[in-house]
């Protein structure tokens, strides 16, 4: 039996089906490939190890969980005790932008603080961080908040961010009047999707001004943003964030709107390590404003 073959099978008994084992894997593999070799587990050995829909382990499958599940449950411990039981990794999730701007220089302040150090890294919005948070899947997410933190979740706050509108550089529009002193803004909005919490509050604040202004284009990040309002398609509502400048061929207008806090988000009580990335992470912010 191919040992490889064999953790995978161990995943998807744990967690109740190939999904669920393609988010709690210790690194990165797809779920197509998770069921295509475990296919090849159950074809050497010429049994079937669980029903698919809805998820059973048969009792081939429960035997072989049974044998090959004290070696890989104990693997984690045994790695802590060879670190001299440290552990100096650390999973971590947060939206593409902050990968780009932000996360390069922390990684490389925290390799110096701490010996042996290293991650994994994910790219999600804030409902996906919540949930990866929620099922264990990451030490540590960062995301845009929207009033009170999720349920089950702590916080602690980096910094907050104003929001403002992109338009094109050689727009009429100079200042928010401009852009809302009307019942509806003509223009297509170009903005993240509507369940982000930039979203929300803008839209809140919107119906507080009695203005009708609802998003056309959605799009994955910021910078996409910028590029959609640059080239004619509308314009944008984006973020302030500290040391960046409008990309190229759009401006920002500045918005009296309520700021938008972006925090650090775990569950239960932070790690000594977690707590010296937010620590290091609180510098890198505080360099940058």
């Amino acid at each position: 039996m191919n040992v490889h073959h064999l953790e995978l099978f161990y995943y998807v008994a744990k967690h109740g089906g190939v999904s669920a084992a393609a988010r709690h894997m210790p690194y990165g593999i797809q779920q197509p490939a998770i069921s295509a070799q475990v296919l090849q587990l159950e074809d050497s050995l010429g049994v079937t190890l669980f029903q698919r829909r809805p998820f059973e382990l048969t009792r081939e499958g429960r035997r072989l969980f049974e044998c090959v599940e004290p070696f890989f449950a104990k693997l984690p411990d045994l790695a802590l005790e060879l670190r001299g039981g440290t552990d100096n990794r650390l999973r971590i999730a947060t939206p593409e932008l902050v990968q780009r701007d932000y996360l390069p220089v922390l990684f490389s302040r925290m390799r110096k603080r701490v010996k042996g150090f290293h991650f994994t890294l994910s790219a999600g919005r804030m409902d996906q961080v919540a949930a990866q948070l929620r099922t264990g899947e990451i030490d540590v997410g960062m995301a845009t908040l929207m009033g009170r933190v999720p349920e089950g979740l702590r916080s602690r706050t980096m910094l907050s961010l104003q929001m403002v509108i992109v338009v094109p550089e050689k727009s009429r529009f100079r200042t928010q009047a401009d852009v809302f002193d009307r019942d509806r803004v003509a223009e297509p909005l170009i903005s993240l999707p509507s369940p982000e919490p930039m979203c929300r509050l803008f839209q809140d604040e919107l119906r507080r001004k009695k203005v009708d202004w609802f998003t056309s284009l959605e799009v994955s990040s910021l910078d996409l943003v910028d590029r959609y309002v640059a080239s004619g398609f509308g314009l944008g509502l984006s973020l302030r964030l500290p040391g960046a400048t409008p990309g190229k061929g759009v401006r920002n207008i500045p918005l009296d709107f309520p700021e938008v806090e972006f925090a650090a988000l775990w569950v239960g009580r932070l790690t000594p390590l977690a707590e010296i990335f937010l620590e290091e992470a609180a510098e890198v912010v505080a360099e940058s404003v």
